[in-house]
């Protein structure tokens, strides 16, 4: 609880103090556009490696062996694409958020109506996963097992959450994300150092361990290899599908993820963008590496069978590892201390990423919805900012309120959704604005609510929210829809809406295109228009 404690103090008084250096709308949405590449990089990192990096992904691999590190692969490999396909260009052709890229060549007002609803819709997806993450976590360290007391947990954490956006904006938030990103990366190579210690330095030795303790009883070897939890005979072809979707969704989600674009707007240069998101890629690299050592280790020192009975969904695994080799190594004291240090950590994850998530979609509803929609431009940055801060605590709310309902879920698992929602609906619209001479206003919103929607709507009639144990009306079964991840559909099907709303209309701009190609790739007019 000291360390608890020592840790949100430390972040309150960060919230404080970037309270007082947040004046203007610039200084809100974008930090004032402050930050060199190697803070911004830091912070994308800790914006990134999320509750779900962290918790669920060690949780998943603990529980399934190498189907769950699927998801970190997942994971780091999407920054390719994000580094090559949207980084740099979004940085020059935008301003506060993604509707202004959008928005730039096309009529403004439906176009900033999808992208705010896009926007708003992804990051409270994302945000139910780190509530979910919260409430499991606090209730291993404080000893909470009921599913009252993990709910108080969400709302506490959700608390927390709305104090850091609506005091310290995008300043506050960015600090919190760099400190975090350092104590994450510190905590981690810490455990995994003490893992590796314990088997002599011999992954060889860790991985037969993790197969001899959480392997299948019939064939243990099974554990480090495909199949089980994707593909497996029972599953048939839906369950070989539901992993390239799955995969589908996690390489492509992460250029379409609003609360990782807007960080590419708080670098003074394109070349800070580039370089934050090469020192970005450094820093998650390395750590979806030492995710394999966690989950593993958690398999092979704390086993399936008491890592599933503290949390169904295995979102505990980090933490039980974390005390078990400090028990091991140091005593009993020294399990404490490791866990409790772990915890913090955890903690710091999970707050800094929903508060990044949540900036992200008050920013876009003040700025996208208020602003330019229902204000038609004719309000000050002060409303703007009032606004946002407003929305803040609505979007806050929300996301705990469905946090609590979705506890039994993996929250890696939850994530991915989020990551299908995103690729489906923003990230068609934005290679399309980007690359596409012929793309237009129908086009645009064809594109991001066909890919929405279809998301959406595929998630509802799946196995993730009635007909199964984990679902989230587990007493109900309405799902027709197969496989538990929608990418390899509705991913498609954003591009395809994205196409057919573009040739049907005869709506046509090519000195806009001109413009903001020119833009994207050189940067020339992008200082002009992020004073305005």
């Amino acid at each position: 609880m000291i360390l608890f404690l020592t840790f949100v103090a430390f972040t309150l008084a960060i919230t404080v103090w970037a309270s007082r250096q947040t004046k203007t709308a610039a200084d809100y949405y974008a930090g004032g556009r402050s930050f060199s590449g190697v803070q911004n990089g830091l912070a994308i990192g800790g914006d990134y490696m999320s509750a779900a990096s962290f918790l669920g992904i060690a949780g998943i691999i603990a529980l399934s062996g190498y189907d769950g590190f699927l998801y970190s692969i997942g994971f780091l490999v999407a920054w390719l694409v994000a580094l090559l396909l949207v980084a740099e260009l979004m940085r020059n052709s935008g301003k506060f958020t993604m509707a202004d890229v959008l928005a730039f060549r096309m009529s403004p007002r439906p176009v900033r109506t999808a992208a705010g609803v896009s926007t708003i819709v992804v990051s409270i997806f994302y945000l139910l996963a780190q509530m979910v993450g919260a409430g499991a976590l606090v209730g291993l360290l404080l000893g909470i097992t009921g599913e009252a007391g993990k709910a108080w947990t969400i709302i506490g954490v959700g608390a927390l959450m709305i104090v850091y956006v609506v005091f310290g904006g995008m300043k506050g938030t960015t600090w919190v994300q760099i400190v975090k990103a350092v104590l994450l990366m510190s905590g981690a190579a810490l455990v995994t150092l003490l893992v590796l210690g314990k088997f002599g330095f011999n992954l060889s030795a860790l991985l037969g361990q993790a197969a001899a303790t959480s392997g299948p009883s019939g064939n243990p070897g099974s554990f480090l290899i495909p199949g089980l939890k994707y593909g497996t005979e029972a599953q048939g072809l839906a369950g070989k599908i539901d992993l390239i979707s799955l995969g589908l969704a996690l390489v492509l989600g992460t250029a379409g993820l609003p609360h990782i674009l807007i960080r590419f707007y708080t670098v003074p240069t394109a070349k800070d963008a580039r370089k934050s998101v090469l020192w970005g890629i450094g820093i998650i690299g390395v750590f979806y590496l030492l995710t394999l050592v966690l989950g593993f280790g958690a398999a092979a020192l704390v086993g399936k069978d008491a890592i599933a009975a503290g949390d169904a969904a295995g979102n505990t695994a980090a933490p039980m590892l974390a005390q078990r080799i400090g028990e091991e190594i140091f005593g009993s004291v020294g399990g404490t201390i490791l866990l409790a240090l772990i915890g913090a950590v955890a903690f710091a994850t999970i707050l800094a990423v929903v508060a990044g998530l949540t900036l992200a979609s008050s920013s876009s509803f003040s700025h996208d919805l208020y602003a330019h929609v229902f204000k038609r431009g004719q309000v000050t940055e002060r409303q703007e900012v009032v606004v946002a801060r407003i929305s803040a605590l609505v979007i806050g709310a929300v996301a705990i309120g469905l946090g609590i309902l979705a506890q039994g879920q993996n929250v890696a698992f939850l994530v991915a959704l989020a990551f299908a929602v995103a690729a489906s609906g923003n990230l068609p619209a934005i290679l399309y604005s980007l690359f596409w001479k012929r793309f237009n206003t129908a086009g645009a919103v064809s594109a991001i609510y066909g890919g929405l929607v279809s998301a959406l709507l595929l998630v509802i009639f799946s196995p993730v929210v009635s007909g199964g144990k984990t679902a989230l009306f587990p007493g109900a079964d309405f799902a027709w829809f197969p496989l538990s991840n929608p990418g390899i559909v509705s991913i498609p099907l954003g591009f395809l809406c994205g196409w057919i709303g573009t040739v049907l209309s005869k709506e046509y701009n090519a000195a806009k295109y001109a413009e903001i190609e020119v833009r994207s790739l050189t940067g020339v007019g992008a200082e002009k228009a992020s004073t305005h």
